[in-house]
């Protein structure tokens, strides 16, 4: 079978998954606190037990002064007229106390008021971070699975520059998935315009009272950076980078369409030189892109190793679902000319990206952590004190399965084994952006909950939808490239 027929079974699963997907993302917002009292009775069920255990010692000294005030005032009473200047003398000390406690009571007022408008200014913040939550949740998993399609974008560039034999019987599976990168992008653009416009607090250098001298909440080292910072610039550089990708993107499969039915290589050597044109622009604008997408998410921080270790994670993930999408259609009867020597080669791609990934997280943590310079290891200290578990736990599914489960080269063979890899894999990559969005927008009020549930369903379902849809447009192997007879037969 040359065409690919989208199995009815396949697309309603992915109807069920948008479907409620979409109902999780929008219970996700309807469940967000809408104002600073609906927070307050949050922190105070939470924090019960605990102002329970304060009111107690207060009480108890209460009732204590009023007791001691109460026998006082009872001697006070049985004094006869004859003690007039005892008396007097007691109205005397009693006068001067008075003023004695007011002066003692006056900073104690100016603290009661202080810690009031403290805890207003907690509420608030965290009624940011808790509206900030099912945005967040919406934004990792949509970014997560536009660059899964970036990445694939970008190793079938590298195919192409470098006259790969082994894999154009594969470029059709590329190209159903990189299909998603169109939808994909203009969900995720919309999203950025809805941060510009302030729906939410995902970007704090967007907030403008930060960059205001005259402004309590006003930031020098946001306002220092905020000819790079700004919503404006933000925007026409995430349009001219997600507008270029599309492009190259359009042209690869046009050309490639064309060389089906073409009588010479023209089509195949202009995908030649556009995929080298695509990989010096995709490495500027990834880079860029990962700063200004998830680093700047952490405006005070940064790392000149975050472009590679965000590249080595979608990209690894890219070539994961390229091997999970492949094995399924072989599973279906389609790519009869895919051979366990083609799965070996992704898997090895898989095994080596992962240590590269490793790598490049060892690098970034070791180098932080051991140089303990404050406004660097901040980033660090925040997500091992509040996602301990998400933080550590990523780094054993990304790095121990893979070394264990397809260190071996008979494994890699294996489709069961590369399927199990490939569904840690994309999981623990999963948990990896999360990881680098959440604690900056979200804090510590973070949970797996309804809209991260949702929102992941709800991509999952979209993606299936349209790589699938997309395979059934085309012959599922291509014709006419010059190394296609080649990558048939590839053995070793």
């Amino acid at each position: 079978m040359n065409t690919y027929t989208f199995s009815s079974k396949l697309k309603t699963f992915s109807f069920i998954l948008m479907a409620l997907g979409f109902v999780g993302i929008v219970v996700g917002f309807l469940n967000a606190p809408k104002t600073i009292e609906d927070v307050e009775k949050i922190l105070a069920d939470t924090h019960h037990h605990e102002a329970a255990h304060v009111e107690k010692p207060t009480h108890d000294v209460h009732t204590h002064a009023v007791a001691i005030d109460t026998a006082k005032t009872s001697e006070v009473t049985t004094q006869t007229v004859s003690d007039s200047a005892v008396a007097a003398n007691k109205v005397a000390d009693t006068a001067a106390s008075v003023v004695a406690d007011a002066k003692v009571n006056a900073p104690k007022k100016e603290t009661v008021a202080h810690d009031a408008n403290h805890d207003k200014g907690h509420a608030e913040h965290v009624l940011h971070q808790l509206q900030n939550k099912p945005w967040a949740a919406l934004y990792v998993a949509c970014i997560f699975f536009m660059l899964i399609s970036v990445g694939v974008l970008a190793f079938y560039a590298i195919q192409y520059a470098s006259q790969a034999g082994w894999s154009p019987i594969l470029y059709r599976v590329m190209e159903g998935i990189t299909a998603y990168l169109l939808p994909g992008s203009i969900i995720f653009f919309i999203l950025l315009v809805l941060s510009s416009l302030h729906f939410n607090h995902l970007f704090a250098w967007m907030n403008p009272d930060v960059i205001n001298p005259e402004h309590v909440d006003f930031d020098k080292l946001i306002f220092n950076k905020k000819g790079w910072l700004n919503a404006t610039r933000f925007l026409i550089t995430a349009a001219l980078f997600l507008g270029v990708w599309n492009y190259f993107r359009f042209k690869f499969v046009k050309n490639s369409l064309e060389q089906d039915t073409a009588t010479d290589n023209a089509p195949y050597k202009r995908n030649f030189k556009l995929a080298a044109a695509f990989l010096v622009i995709f490495i500027v604008t990834e880079s860029i892109m990962s700063w200004d997408w998830i680093m700047s998410v952490d405006p005070h921080w940064y790392s000149t190793l975050f472009g590679w270790y965000v590249f080595a994670s979608f990209f690894v993930s890219g070539i994961t679902v390229i091997a999970l999408v492949t094995i399924y259609l072989k599973t279906k009867g389609y790519l009869p000319n895919v051979n366990t020597s083609h799965i070996h080669d992704l898997a090895k791609f898989m095994f080596g990206l992962s240590i590269f990934w490793t790598y490049l997280w060892f690098s970034q943590f070791m180098l932080i952590w051991y140089s303990n310079i404050p406004e660097e290891v901040t980033y660090f200290v925040t997500r091992i004190q509040h996602y301990n578990f998400p933080f550590f736990g990523m780094l054993i599914v990304n790095f121990i399965f893979p070394l264990l489960i397809l260190i071996n080269t008979d494994f890699k063979r294996l489709s069961w084994i590369v399927v199990l890899a490939g569904v840690l894999l994309l999981f623990g990559h999963y948990i990896d952006f999360f990881v680098m969005i959440m604690p900056a927008t979200v804090g510590d009020q973070w949970f797996i909950g309804i809209p991260e549930i949702g929102a992941l369903m709800f991509f999952l379902g979209l993606f299936i939808f349209i790589v699938f849809n997309a395979l059934t447009k085309a012959p599922i192997e291509p014709k006419g490239n010059p190394f296609i007879e080649e990558s048939k037969h590839f053995h070793y």
